[in-house]
């Protein structure tokens, strides 16, 4: 037939000229769609419309997706046939390659008023194109379709989906899939969907989700742990500080599907960050018998773990066999080694080290050099570290804005503020940010020299940041608050109440240790049912340490631990909005620093009334400063406070504690605390051996002295001046004059430059030698007259 000049085949009759009939018909249907679209189509109950001519013109690769659509709906408009599933299907697929999923979800509505189904499969394509374009609303919308109609989602699908949100970043939407899917008992999820799933929310920290996913994932029947999931479940945890869950896991583990070196890996991470990386030697022992052998990575987190534990020469010793087995150490390795053995106070073989490192092709990054100038102005080196620092600006590489609060820290503390402030208006011109520690460094040293009329020119300095006017916006409302007639009212009740008295010191050390994580039997405990213990250890383990550490675990209470290496980090300002505690410790700092206690006494007063929790170096600060003044009732009381908010967790509590039971006499108690420290994973650094060295000296007891001083070279730390000036003046009070002349010795021999302490004590040594002398030639004298 003839229509407006385009000509349209009519089937004729008979079978056997059906099929072209149909060929011809598609051609001519195609052929008017592309160049006049549905316009010009001819009546529909003139043609031969079928739902074969439907998807062949679908099914078209001429056609635009636009006239695929529009055909679509013209033939469900105008013909007696309503599209099938089938041909639902072949649009869908069609609208997704081509992205145009808008139109999906309009035809996806058409299709449900029309009460067509759809296949399984489909459902799946659709959810892909949405998920795969962000579209993540219409995603669900799909799913609630397919709920309604009856279809019933398999594991696959509902996996697939789960790992698609993940990767999107889409964490809410998976844990509400997640959720769903373990509500339904036909469903278990898969443990590759479980695994993308922890491993996003434990990037994201986010503890309580990934608590509740590993809930789920137990109490679901038929939901087992492959070995990657029991891995990223014994590093999360234990870096969250649940040591207690990480070791129940790898028990549990070893029976079910055996460790990997990846779990081993794990494992010697997360003891190395409770500080317990004697353990985690024994464990590194136990994996090279294993049948594993040991990667580059298990080598840089041992190498990390005893450096941050001055435990330089096993560090050395791992590098060693790192370089003998072929992996060759990387940036951080070498950074970790330069750090430690610059706080090990052995400066010549971090330089050797970092020469070391240039030879072998190793890019040293800034905080390589970083770590060189601080290491080199703590170690006396003060000339060497700004040469190196100057040098680096001319070059105009390796410099950043830590690099200059480096330098400025050390101005400050040579007393050079004209100086240091000179290097913060360059440090803000290079467009480095000035941050908090910075200006606490240059705000001490203001307050120091009573220089605050300087402010202004602090504030020139770096007139394009807003830190300094949040800090001296802090200064006024701090200034205000001590102005206010309610905080100058008199209170007589303590602000730190005795809970204790001092002599009562392992107590307050006990009730910290209540808050422990967890709690680790010592060694040489006595065990009192020795059946439960055989049953419980595997004679033939290839990991008979990990299973006693395992086995030791006494409490699942999960509290905070009591001793960590967590990493430090540098810290920013806020905005002046609130007190938060960053800038409650820089003012602290600052009065602290004048021995202004009964300001900064006031002042904690103030912070906590705003709802601002102490953190443990504030808590150290106050309590050293107290101990300073001598007052030990109430440093002991700080303690007693410390140990009910947060857990004395670092070195610097057991440093204080130390050295005021050694001011008071208390030898003897001191020992008890390094003990304890020791027991829960402590280190002891250079500013503990000289603290127990002195208080051990004063109180007479040499031999425990010298003990800890071999102790304290075994462990691969260099004494430093005020080591060799505390033995020469024990040993010399306690008439060893030959033992305090070795020490003498020993410390020209290293190279130790004497200061204006040991002038005093060589003085008192040289009259003690000269009465020595003295005695001797009178003691001679009388048996020659005697004679």
């Amino acid at each position: 037939m003839h229509r407006r000049g385009r000509t349209f085949l009519v089937k004729p009759q008979g079978s056997r000229h059906s099929q072209l009939a149909d060929l011809l018909l598609v051609a001519s249907l195609t052929k008017t769609l592309s160049d006049s679209g549905t316009h010009y189509l001819p009546d529909p109950r003139s043609i031969p419309l079928s739902e074969p001519i439907l998807l062949q013109i679908l099914r078209s690769n001429s056609l635009h997706i636009s006239k695929k659509l529009d055909f679509f709906t013209w033939f469900s408009l105008n013909s007696d046939l309503k599209p099938s599933s089938r041909s639902y299907s072949q649009i869908f697929r069609a609208l997704c390659r081509q992205g145009h999923l808008g139109e999906a979800l309009d035809l996806l509505s058409s299709m449900r008023r029309d009460g067509v189904g759809l296949d399984l499969e489909t459902f799946k394509i659709l959810l892909d194109a949405f998920i795969r374009s962000g579209k993540f609303d219409s995603a669900l919308e799909i799913l609630d379709t397919m709920e309604e109609l009856g279809i019933t989602l398999n594991a696959q699908m509902y996996d697939s989906i789960l790992i698609a949100l993940v990767r999107k970043d889409q964490l809410s939407l998976a844990l509400s899939i997640f959720f769903k899917i373990l509500k339904d008992s036909s469903h278990v999820p898969s443990s590759i969907a479980c695994n993308e799933l922890l491993i996003a929310l434990r990037k994201s920290d986010m503890r309580v989700e990934f608590k509740q996913v590993f809930d789920g994932m137990r109490e679901k029947k038929g939901s087992g742990m492959d070995v990657w999931g029991y891995n990223i479940c014994i590093h999360a945890f234990g870096f969250w500080g649940d040591l207690d869950t990480s070791l129940r896991l790898y028990k549990e583990m070893k029976v079910s599907v055996g460790p990997d070196l990846c779990t081993y890996n794990s494992l010697i991470h997360v003891l190395c960050f409770f500080g317990k990386v004697k353990d985690a030697l024994v464990v590194y022992d136990e994996l090279k018998g294993s049948g594993h052998e040991p990667d580059f990575f298990t080598y840089r987190i041992l190498i990390q773990g005893c450096c941050k534990s001055y435990r330089i020469n096993d560090a050395k010793k791992i590098f060693s066999e790192m370089e003998y087995n072929g992996c060759r150490p990387d940036t951080i390795v070498y950074n970790s080694l330069i750090d430690g053995l610059l706080k090990a106070r052995k400066v010549s073989e971090a330089c050797q080290m970092f020469e070391k490192m240039v030879q072998d092709g190793v890019r040293a990054s800034t905080w390589t050099y970083n770590i060189l100038i601080d290491g080199l102005f703590r170690n006396g080196r003060a000339e060497a570290g700004y040469t190196m620092f100057c040098d680096l600006k001319k070059k105009g590489q390796f410099v950043d804005g830590v690099t200059y609060s480096i330098v400025v820290l050390q101005l400050c503390r040579e007393g050079l503020l004209e100086e240091a402030l000179k290097l913060v208006e360059e440090m803000e011109g290079r467009g480095f940010v000035v941050d908090l520690v910075t200006i606490t460094s240059l705000l001490v040293g203001l307050y120091k020299q009573g220089r605050w009329d300087w402010t202004d020119r602090l504030m020139k300095h770096i007139r394009d940041g807003n830190l300094l006017p949040n800090v001296l916006r802090w200064k006024i409302g701090m200034e205000a608050s001590l102005r206010n007639p309610e905080s100058k009212r008199e209170d007589y009740a303590p602000m730190f109440p005795s809970k204790d008295e001092f002599s009562e010191i392992m107590n307050l050390i006990m009730s910290a240790e209540a808050t422990m994580k967890v709690q680790i039997v010592p060694d040489n405990a006595e065990v009192k049912d020795d059946v439960t213990v055989s049953t419980d250890i595997d004679q033939w383990s290839s990991s008979p340490y990990m299973d006693q550490l395992t086995n030791q675990v006494l409490s699942s209470d999960r509290s905070s631990q009591l001793f960590s290496l967590s990493r430090g980090r540098r810290v920013e300002s806020k905005g002046g909005g609130s007190f938060d505690i960053d800038m409650v410790n820089t003012f602290l700092s600052i009065f602290l620093a004048k021995g202004k206690l009964s300001l900064a006494c006031k002042l904690f007063e103030i912070f906590s009334e705003m709802g601002v929790n102490p953190v443990s170096y504030t808590y150290n600060s106050m309590m050293t400063s107290f101990v300073k003044k001598g007052y030990f009732d109430e440093a002991w009381n700080i303690l007693s406070e410390m140990g009910e908010k947060v857990c004395p967790a670092d070195i610097a509590t057991y440093n204080v504690i130390i050295q005021s039971l050694g001011k008071m006499g208390r030898a003897d108690l001191a020992s008890a605390v390094l003990d304890k420290l020791i027991e829960h994973g402590g280190y002891l650094d250079l500013v503990m051996y000289n603290t127990l060295i002195n208080a051990l000296g004063k109180a007479g007891r040499l031999d425990e002295v010298n003990k800890f001083f071999d102790q304290m070279r075994a462990s691969g730390i260099n004494p430093d001046v005020v080591t060799y000036n505390t033995l020469i003046e024990v040993h010399a009070k306690a008439g060893r004059l030959k033992d305090a002349y070795k020490f003498l010795k020993m410390m020209l021999d290293a190279g130790c430059i004497p200061n204006h302490v040991t002038d005093t004590i060589l003085d008192f040594l040289g009259k003690e030698m000269e009465k020595q002398r003295y005695q001797k030639a009178s003691i001679m004298r009388n048996k020659n007259d005697d004679s």
